[in-house]
C-alpha cells in the first residue's frame, strides 16, 4: 500500500512537471515565436533542467504539445454543428474555431504545420477531434441528403482538411485560404451528387 502511494505521488508530481513545461513553452512560443525559443529557456521557465523538458519532449514535441492543448481546448468547448443552412458554408464553419488558432498566430501555425509534416510527431488531439470532424461533415451532408454516402464524404472533407493544414506551411496558407479551399472541395462534392440525382 505504501509503494502505491509513492508510486502515486510520482505519477502525480510528473504529470504537474510535464503540464508545467508545456504551459512555459506555450506562453514563450506565443510570446517570442518558435524559432526564437530554446529549450533552456524552456526550463528556465518552468523552473526544471533542461534534462526535465526532454523528458517531455524536444522542441517538436512540445510546440505539438502546445497545439493540442489550445485544440483540445477549443474543440472541448465547441457546441452542436448548425442546423440549417447552406451546406458548403456549414462546413466552413465547423472548422473555423479551429482554423481562428491558426490566424492568432499564423508564424506558429506554419511551423505546426511544418513540425506534423516532418513526420515522426503524433498529436493526441487527432485521434478524437478526427473523428469528432468527420461526424461533424457527415452530418451535414446527411442532412443534404447523401444516405449513406454522408460518411465517406465526411471523412474525404476531413483528409482535405488536413491536407489543407499541413501544407499551408509550405504553401504559405492563411486561415482564410484553407477555410475557402475546403469550402471549394465540399462545393465539389455536392455539385457531384447532385448531377448524379
Amino acid at each position: 500500500m505504501f509503494n502505491e502511494r509513492v508510486q502515486s505521488n510520482r505519477e502525480r508530481q510528473r504529470e504537474q512537471t510535464r503540464e508545467r513545461v508545456v504551459d512555459c513553452a506555450q506562453r514563450r512560443f506565443a510570446a517570442h515565436g518558435f524559432s526564437a525559443t530554446t529549450v533552456r529557456q524552456i526550463a528556465a521557465d518552468a523552473g526544471v533542467s533542461v534534462g526535465t523538458v526532454m523528458g517531455v519532449g524536444d522542441k517538436d514535441a512540445l510546440l505539438v504539445a502546445a497545439f493540442d492543448g489550445w485544440i483540445g481546448a477549443v474543440h472541448a468547448g465547441r457546441g452542436p454543428v448548425a442546423p440549417a443552412g447552406d451546406p458548403v458554408t456549414r462546413i466552413g464553419e465547423v472548422v473555423q474555431p479551429f482554423l481562428d488558432i491558426f490566424d492568432a498566430d499564423i508564424a506558429l501555425a506554419r511551423d505546426y504545420g511544418a513540425v506534423l509534416a516532418r513526420g515522426g510527431r503524433s498529436s493526441e488531439v487527432f485521434g478524437a477531434l478526427a473523428q469528432a470532424l468527420q461526424a461533424d461533415f457527415a452530418e451535414v451532408f446527411a442532412d443534404a441528403g447523401f444516405g449513406d454516402d454522408a460518411g465517406p464524404a465526411g471523412r474525404a472533407v476531413y483528409l482535405a482538411y488536413l491536407g489543407l493544414v499541413m501544407t499551408s506551411a509550405a504553401t504559405g496558407g492563411d486561415a482564410a485560404s484553407i477555410r475557402a479551399d475546403l469550402e471549394a472541395v465540399a462545393a465539389v462534392l455536392f455539385r457531384t451528387t447532385s448531377k448524379e440525382t
